[in-house]
């Protein structure tokens, strides 16, 4: 715009300039200044533009605004020197009036008179106003451009924010789904790709949440099995160490899952044998099923399966050892085993003299009336030996098998011992032994009598046996809360330490060859501890060699019926 406006009043200028030529005569220019003042002033002096007329050497002639008289010497013009000096057609300067406050276009072309340049005639015009038009436009391009950068800028912002909330939105969903925080979803309203991504983003939430729920689900199954499992198992890594225990196995072990993990399974097991399976099984890659010792905590015998478990690529991710406590078992096939040989050996003396004695008799001796008596005593106390034998096994097998009903009633204990006493007191004056008895205050319990009395019975009578001539024997009531404690003390030969936690075995006799002779089955002690806890009782035992023993057995007052 201002190249097209100065182009304009360049040429504009440069007409005016040739139209002023026309009426100069270039031979007598000096001489015409008076008539050339005049012109220039008729028709100028009202309207822009500004005509000057200036001689070959810079003097002013003729000037549309101002006395020519009065004016300094043009000669340093620049458009004047272009002219004269420069010898050019036609001469432009632009520059600031200092008098007037703005820039200036001044135009000049040549006055001639036959080829020989004798004067310039200047032509000058204001850019005041194309100078203000220019600042207008600029202004108000700057305002357009201002207003549309603002505009751009909020229509900017507004898309941005389109596009930047669901995308911070889906990056948040993405964080918190790295966090485990499952539930989270995209919430943002979008379109086109984004909204399609936002769909993918929930899908896979969601798809993420699932799974976790089903493996969470899994493991709280698992941690359930391996919890409640009687069995131990322990997951060892392939470079020896425990990974997981459980609860069983700690047991086993003695130790708690966190001083086991990380640990080398043979420092933590403490046994050699399943340290060997464990290495076998996993150089080899090999299940193994054997049987194992451990001495500590306890002694104890293990039934050992060991697994290896193996990647995607065949390669060993680790052991899995599974412990069950077989030690019961074993003890009880012990017993088993025990019991057999024990019923076989209580069954063959008396049959053996039973039938010894018959062989003699029949060879003979029953027609000697005197050994025919003596040997048919003998075989009749032996039948009765045997006959006690049998009942006592029929008794205790009915009784661990829970045959025998059990019908509590209330009961007064202590009438109970005194009637039981009555029972034995022939063989307590034989032996003129003391018995202290509780006072006759009734002390109520839920029991069955014939157990209680069967109790009592084969305690007293154990006292009797095993206490010495003119000994003493105390029983004792001693009522609690919810339960009394019943003693039976005496003052015999006493149970060595050693031989204390066998005394309720079946069988089992501290002085065998007495007991044998006194007419004891070894039942007595195995039918009572049983008798008590089928009164859901307990049974001790305190005893020292060559000063008697003490029995103390705690029964409820009341019996769930």
């Amino acid at each position: 715009m201002k190249n097209t406006y100065m182009d304009m009043t360049r040429n504009q200028l440069f007409q005016d300039a040739n139209i002023v030529s026309e009426f100069i005569n270039s031979k007598e220019i000096r001489k015409q200044s008076n008539e050339l003042q005049e012109k220039v002033e008729s028709f100028y002096a009202e309207n822009q533009p500004r005509i000057t007329i200036i001689d070959a050497n810079g003097d002013v002639i003729a000037d549309s605004e101002d006395n020519p008289a009065k004016m300094e010497s043009h000669a340093n013009r620049p458009e004047f020197k272009d002219i004269i000096k420069r010898h050019k057609k036609n001469a432009e300067s632009i520059r600031f009036s200092e008098t007037l406050g703005y820039n200036m276009m001044y135009v000049a072309t040549p006055i001639q008179n036959d080829d020989q340049v004798v004067g310039v005639i200047r032509v000058a015009f204001t850019l005041q106003n194309i100078d203000h038009a220019i600042k207008k436009l600029w202004l108000s391009l700057g305002l357009a451009m201002g207003i549309t950068l603002i505009l751009a800028s909020i229509i900017a912002i507004s898309l941005a924010k389109g596009i930047t909330r669901p995308i911070e939105d889906i990056i948040q969903v993405a964080r918190r789904l790295s966090e485990k925080d499952y539930s989270s979803r995209v919430r943002a309203k979008t379109n086109g790709e984004l909204e399609q991504l936002s769909i993918a983003i929930n899908t896979l939430a969601k798809s993420l949440q699932h799974q976790m729920e089903e493996i969470s689900e899994n493991q709280q199954k698992l941690t359930g099995v391996l919890t409640n499992m009687v069995s131990g198992v322990m997951l060892i890594n392939p470079e020896g160490r425990i990974v997981l225990v459980n609860p069983a196995m700690e047991k086993i072990i003695g130790s708690t899952a966190d001083q086991l993990r990380g640990k080398l399974h043979i420092e933590a097991g403490k046994s050699f044998g399943l340290s060997q399976l464990i290495d076998q099984s996993l150089k080899k890659k090999i299940k193994i099923h054997d049987e194992v010792q451990m001495y500590y905590p306890d002694q104890r015998i293990l039934d050992a399966h060991l697994a290896p478990y193996l990647g995607a690529n065949g390669e060993i991710k680790g052991i899995i050892t599974v412990l069950h406590d077989i030690t019961d078992i074993r003890r009880l096939e012990k017993m088993r085993s025990e019991f057999v040989a024990n019923v076989s050996h209580e069954l063959k003396t008396p049959i053996t003299s039973l039938k010894g004695f018959a062989e003699t008799l029949l060879d003979g001796a029953m027609y000697d009336p005197e050994i025919a008596k003596s040997f048919l005593t003998i075989i009749h106390d032996e039948s009765e030996r045997l006959h006690r034998l049998i009942t006592d096994i029929l008794h205790l097998s009915k009784i661990e098998q829970h045959q025998l009903p059990f019908h509590p009633e209330p009961l007064n204990v202590t009438g109970v011992i005194y009637e039981t006493i009555d029972t034995i007191q022939e063989e307590i004056n034989k032996k003129q032994l003391t018995i202290k008895l509780p006072n006759q205050k009734p002390v109520i319990i839920d029991a069955e009598k014939d157990r209680l009395q069967q109790i009592i019975l084969n305690l007293v009578a154990n006292a009797v046996t095993y206490t010495p001539d003119k000994g003493t024997i105390e029983i004792g009531i001693v009522e609690k809360d919810d339960q009394i404690e019943l003693t039976v003390k005496d003052t015999g030969i006493g149970i060595s330490k050693e031989e204390l936690p066998r005394i309720f075995e079946r069988f089992y006799r501290v002085d065998k060859a007495r007991s044998r002779n006194s007419g004891g089955t070894g039942l007595g002690l195995a039918i009572v501890k049983h008798l008590v806890e089928s009164h859901h009782g307990s049974i001790q035992v305190d005893s020292e060699e060559g000063k008697g023993t003490l029995f103390t057995i705690t029964l409820p007052k009341k019996q769930n019926r």
